[in-house]
């Protein structure tokens, strides 16, 4: 479906809400609504102004060089941007404003997914992430307001928590069935046409329009390969987030329509019903209204009906009464990093250990703090101080060394000898009854080791 951009930047309904295809009440909300957006679409006719403002554009670098990142096509860092901007802040503002800016390739990288696969990243060079960080910074306040409630990623004051507590809310309530939604490849397949009319239907400045769509058409750099995108908005920029947003917003309106109770993250979204037979029609009719209305597919392999303990959201899994505790795929992940921080072959000192792990262990916990069972923390707490004993046993090697390892942390000679002399493994070993009285949990406080349980009783009580 080719939308007609010029009819909307004049201000008049675009096509896809003329009701050529649909009838009822959603073309009645639709003719509506955009009549609505229409009569203060002049409020939006001079935003290139407001993105080119000195405070806008201070407040965009300082943003830029918090997110870091990797350097683009043309090699320039973060670090660099700034002596750039010196010298060149002035012909980039004059280009945005005359209308004339173009961006630069995107370079294609890939990174593994956590449920296996490759994810297809575009990072933009560091000059356009500026501007698209500028850019950003003036859209949001204009559609963030206007999203639905049920909408929790890319937003500010808004994250994942929100959308756990009100899906554990809906379970708690009684919707113990879920309808798990997967869309596939979601920001390689944004139809551009689509997109660009939702954001027109809002923003008046052709400039602001054309330069949008130059960043989505820009082509990709990968491998020394250049494409030029027909479809898709890169992960990896900053404008990538909220256009996902208006993107899905339409489906949101429509879930909310139709009376649905969902949390939806980005391209994650979880539907809440009462009954397996409910949950199978809702699958059916949503699916269809993405693929046709959207133009985005339902990835049918990874989306599912399920009881709701049966599934994982956002790395939780909920319980059928509503408690949230961890995905055990979320659970061997941590496990398989831990794995990763204490091999010796690494070279690390036993310190760096400790400061590595707790690093890990502090953003770990912070994420997963709302999970309630207090034996989930225990046992990691425990496993992970096993793995520290066989790291810091390793590092001892010969019998000579152990035994007098062993015997300064007060084992008996006798146990300490028969430790040295074991011919079991190192894994078996770390959990000898002397061994692990020597190094026992006061010890590991001793050492600075991060504690899980403690600090989750400490959020759990305030």
């Amino acid at each position: 479906m080719m939308i007609d951009l010029t009819a909307l930047a004049k201000g008049g309904i675009c096509h896809d809400c003329t009701g050529e295809s649909d009838t009822g009440a959603r073309q009645i909300e639709e003719r509506q609504s955009c009549a609505a957006f229409n009569k203060d679409r002049h409020l939006t006719t001079n935003l290139m102004e407001q993105i080119c403002a000195s405070s806008n554009m201070r407040q965009a670098y300082k943003q830029v060089k918090r997110n870091k990142g990797a350097a683009g096509v043309d090699g320039m860092t973060v670090q660099d941007l700034g002596a750039h901007l010196k010298t060149e802040i002035d012909n980039i503002r004059s280009q945005l404003i005359q209308g004339v800016y173009r961006p630069q390739m995107v370079l294609g990288i890939k990174i593994p997914k956590q449920g296996g696969g490759e994810r297809q990243l575009g990072i933009p060079t560091v000059v356009d992430r500026f501007v698209q960080q500028a850019i950003t910074q003036v859209l949001e306040p204009i559609f963030d307001p206007t999203f639905s409630d049920s909408s929790y990623g890319f937003r500010p004051k808004r994250g994942a928590h929100q959308a756990l507590k009100a899906a554990s809310a809906y379970v708690k309530d009684g919707s113990e069935w879920v309808v798990d939604l997967d869309l596939e490849k979601f920001f390689d397949r944004v139809n551009h046409d689509i997109l660009m009319s939702k954001i027109a239907k809002r923003i008046d400045d052709k400039r602001l329009l054309r330069l949008i769509r130059r960043y989505l058409e820009t082509g990709m750099m990968q491998d020394g390969v250049s494409t030029r995108r027909q479809a898709g908005t890169p992960a990896g920029s900053p404008l990538s987030p909220l256009l996902s947003n208006i993107m899905l917003d339409e489906l949101d309106r429509e879930l909310e329509r139709r009376g649905h109770r969902f949390c939806r993250y980005a391209d994650d979204c979880n539907i809440y019903v009462r009954s397996e037979r409910a949950g199978q029609r809702v699958m059916e009719s949503v699916t269809q209204f993405i693929e046709q209305r959207l133009q985005l597919t339902v990835n049918a392999a990874k989306s599912a009906v399920a009881l709701v303990n049966q599934r994982k959201f956002l790395g939780y899994r909920l319980q059928n009464d509503g408690v949230l505790t961890v995905a055990p795929e979320s659970l061997q992940r941590l496990k398989d990093k831990v794995r990763v921080l204490t091999k010796r072959s690494r070279g690390r000192g036993f310190e760096l250990v400790i400061s590595e792990l707790n690093q890990t262990l502090r953003g770990w916990l912070n994420y997963f703090r709302l999970a309630s069972f207090r034996s989930v923390w225990r046992d990691l707490d425990s496993w992970i101080r096993r793995k520290l004993r066989c790291y810091r046993l390793k590092q001892r090697k010969g019998y000579k060394a152990i035994v007098k390892w062993l015997m300064n942390l007060g084992v008996r000679e006798k146990d300490a000898r028969k430790i040295g002399s074991s011919g079991k493994g190192w894994w078996c070993l770390s959990k000898t009854p002397a061994l692990h009285r020597a190094l026992n949990k006061e010890w590991f406080n001793n050492q600075g080791l991060f504690n899980l349980e403690e600090r989750w009783s400490r959020w759990v009580n305030t």
